[in-house]
């Protein structure tokens, strides 16, 4: 009898140090297995320049949403964005991909506009802005073409 609590004891321990691994690996893998909630947004880039799905999308530094998905549309990036629920976002909002730190992750930072039309679910967000590119700057600097696009 004493050998099958210590099994049974064991087994528990087990169970729950397993349980307590699959909690840890959603939360810091910032996974979504229910499916998700919120609005899908869509955003037409030029470049996506590194954006991967799962990045924050942020609005004054609060992270509101992640990208869902992102595929080449008539030569462009098509890019899927889920956004909180309670978070509306104006027709003139200006969506752009940003750096964090100097060579950190890529996010979609939403600058909100003015316009009282709020963009309805599976919307068009219609400014957008591409990413900075350093190497193409470099790269003109390097062969003396920046003088030429500042004129």
């Amino acid at each position: 009898m004493k050998r099958f609590n210590l099994e049974f004891q064991v087994g528990i321990f087990f169970l729950v140090g397993i349980a307590c691994l699959a909690y840890l690996s959603v939360k810091l893998g910032k996974l979504d297995i229910t499916g998700g909630k919120g609005t899908v947004l869509y955003a037409v880039f030029t470049n996506v320049g590194g954006l991967k799905d799962g990045a924050e999308v942020q609005i004054a530094g609060v992270n509101i949403g992640r990208v869902k998905g992102i595929v080449l549309d008539d030569y462009q990036a098509k890019v899927k964005l889920q956004i909180t629920s309670n978070v509306q976002i104006q027709d003139d909002a200006i969506a752009a991909i940003k750096t964090k730190g100097l060579v950190g992750e890529k996010y979609i930072e939403i600058t909100p506009g003015g316009s009282d039309i709020i963009i309805p679910a599976e919307g068009k967000i219609q400014e957008t802005l591409s990413p900075f590119d350093l190497e193409k700057a470099i790269s003109k600097f390097i062969f003396g073409k920046v003088s030429d696009e500042v004129k």
